[in-house]
């Protein structure tokens, strides 16, 4: 089952194809503005409202909505409670949508670190942004990149340094090589062949990929 999450950062007109494919389309608050923009209407709706606001809200719920409110103080962020939802749902394809970008840095960086963390390890969960996709690869793990030749890769080691880094047909490859954390090393690789992939002995990396010819 594919569930659709919509964070409140900025989102592409492609990325309306994804929100209408979903089998589960949940809104973080505010991320349910664009859907408004977009003319659909999020099976939920989970967060404080504070970006949406309780009366646009209650409208939506009129229109088949179910809406979670939580309060302002809280320990978790609402992209992180929709997340959870979309777990529980028993999604096997998790879709991020409007996790960057936005008037807040602090959460465009908090999101993308999200994508790290380990509960989601094991999960098809992706961010997508237009033709950019970002994924996390964690320890022992493989992803296979299904871009175009001449399509963007760029690998950063979150948490701590990558160890064991291995490439499938990229431009400039790597053998079972160490990324520093912090370090721009895996910075703007490029898909020369297919099939292209990356793994990982240790550590935990974002996989970022930026598919020429994708839509804005």
């Amino acid at each position: 089952m594919k569930a659709v999450v919509v964070a409140h950062g900025d989102v592409a007109p492609s990325d309306r194809s994804e929100a209408a494919g979903a089998d589960m389309l949940i809104a973080a608050d505010g991320g349910a503005l664009a859907l408004e923009r977009w003319d659909i209407v999020p099976r939920l709706i989970v967060g404080d409202l504070d970006s949406l606001g309780h009366e646009r809200a209650a409208r939506l719920g009129q229109r088949g909505a179910t809406v979670i409110p939580f309060p302002v103080a809280k320990s978790e962020s609402d992209l992180e409670l929709a997340m959870r939802y979309a777990i529980e749902s028993g999604a096997d394809d998790i879709v991020l949508l409007g996790l960057f970008g936005g008037a807040r840095l602090d959460h465009a960086l908090a999101n993308a670190l999200l994508l790290a963390d380990p509960t989601y390890r094991g999960r098809a969960v992706r961010a997508v942004y237009a033709s950019t996709q970002v994924r996390a690869l964690h320890a022992h793990g493989t992803l296979e990149l299904a871009g175009p030749v001449g399509s963007l890769v760029t690998l950063l080691p979150v948490r701590d340094d990558a160890g064991g880094v291995r490439t499938e047909g990229l431009r400039y490859p790597l053998a079972g090589e160490l990324l520093h954390f912090g370090r721009s090393r895996g910075l703007s690789n490029v898909v020369a062949s297919h099939p292209a992939s990356v793994s990982l002995e240790r550590g935990v990396l974002l996989v970022i990929e930026i598919h020429e010819g994708g839509g804005t």
